[in-house]
């Protein structure tokens, strides 16, 4: 037990330096390269810090382990959604983009419902899977032509080199994956200890696990100003999670059952998506009050998901 509560610390504090350091990386690559922090957010923060869902993913279709692969990148989107970028908005209202307004949020909703209504068949296929994957390329080449170079004022931080920065956001994700990793691991056998079931062990220590490198990231961001890479980081990581975790696990192995269980998460995860959407587009952004209010539809999620296990 002691040992599980030592690497639940460790991993708090891998998390926490590891979200701090990538965000001084990406927004220096951001400068040099004079690209939006919104795109380094959709792009390098988002998708890498979603790489604890596709190494989850993947291990769980190689597996035949549906259940796990479906519900792991339905978990973390939600968490994404409602509890980061939640948390994110209670430590600094974050202001979002008219770009993102205009097409990263539609299609973030358009991926979802696209999601639910091919997992409602049954089956997710190795072509739904490469298909899926080819929109996400797609995607990421439209935004890195279309977002302008910079959206916040410059700050007088000299930013790092491009080679330092590099290696820096390379170290970081790996602080962010073992962080969540041994967190995860630690909280799961507390919880065994405990006399907590698996499948709710699943569908909140894992999904939160995975969901942290995002947490920790867009906080960071959030509290440097960049309250777009914060969006952006969590907009992306739930594209990324449908289109790449789903895509490439789907191409491996295609998912069944994917209609067994998963309706009401299904539910939750396309109607947050646009809960966020409206609540991005009223002021154009997300102010504490909204923020606080997805966290509490967060809590009441997880409560009813442990309660009617």
């Amino acid at each position: 037990m002691w040992l599980d509560i030592l690497y639940v610390l460790i991993g708090f504090v891998l998390l926490i330096k590891g979200g701090d350091f990538l965000v001084d990386g990406a927004v220096s690559i951001a400068k040099r390269a004079k690209i939006s922090p919104m795109v380094i957010g959709l792009t390098i923060v988002g998708f890498g810090t979603s790489s604890p869902e596709l190494l989850v993913s993947i291990q769980a279709a190689l597996s035949g382990s549906s259940g796990i692969a479906i519900g792991n990148v339905v978990g973390s989107n939600i968490a994404n959604i409602a509890l980061i970028l939640g948390v994110a908005a209670i430590v600094k209202e974050c202001a979002a983009q008219p770009l993102t307004l205009k097409v990263d949020m539609p299609f973030m909703l358009l991926v979802s419902g696209l999601f639910v209504a091919i997992a409602m068949s049954g089956t997710i296929s190795r072509i739904a899977g490469i298909i899926g994957f080819c929109i996400l390329v797609a995607f990421i080449i439209w935004e890195i032509k279309n977002y302008p170079a910079q959206t916040q004022e410059e700050d007088d931080k000299e930013p790092m080199a491009i080679w330092k920065a590099v290696i820096v956001i390379i170290l970081s994700f790996a602080a962010l994956v073992f962080g969540s990793d041994k967190l995860v691991e630690g909280a799961s056998n507390i919880a065994r200890a405990l006399g907590v079931s698996d499948r709710v062990i699943g569908l909140t220590i894992v999904a939160v696990g995975t969901s942290l490198p995002e947490l920790f990231s867009s906080v960071a961001a959030a509290k440097k100003g960049q309250t777009d890479m914060a969006i952006g980081n969590v907009v992306g990581s739930a594209i990324f999670n449908i289109l790449c975790v789903v895509g490439i696990s789907a191409s491996i192995c295609p998912i069944e059952g994917t209609n067994v269980g998963f309706l009401t998460d299904y539910i939750v995860m396309v109607a947050l998506s646009g809960l966020l959407w409206f609540f991005l587009s009223t002021k154009h952004t997300l102010e504490r009050w909204e923020g606080v209010t997805l966290v509490c539809i967060y809590a009441a999620y997880i409560a009813c998901t442990v309660i009617f296990s």
